[in-house]
């Protein structure tokens, strides 16, 4: 279960990007936020974004066109 949800539905990048790091910035270290977002391009920033900072990508999912990424904030 994340402890904070992120619903990036219906933007393009980089805001799904901007979201998340917004959304990452208002967590303790070790908990886990969920991103959804319908951008097929989140796929890969979101990986680029996670290898730039401390954060783990822990899970994702893909179901009717919507992406939900789980980052474990580090």
């Amino acid at each position: 279960m994340a402890d904070i949800v992120i619903d990036a539905k219906g933007l393009v990048c980089p805001m799904p990007i901007v979201k998340a790091k917004k959304g990452i910035d208002s967590i303790q270290t070790g908990q886990l936020m969920e991103l959804q977002t319908t951008d097929k391009g989140s796929m890969n920033d979101l990986q680029a974004w996670v290898k730039q900072t401390n954060h783990e990508l822990v899970d994702v999912k893909e179901e009717n066109g919507i992406f939900t990424f789980f980052v474990k904030k580090g």
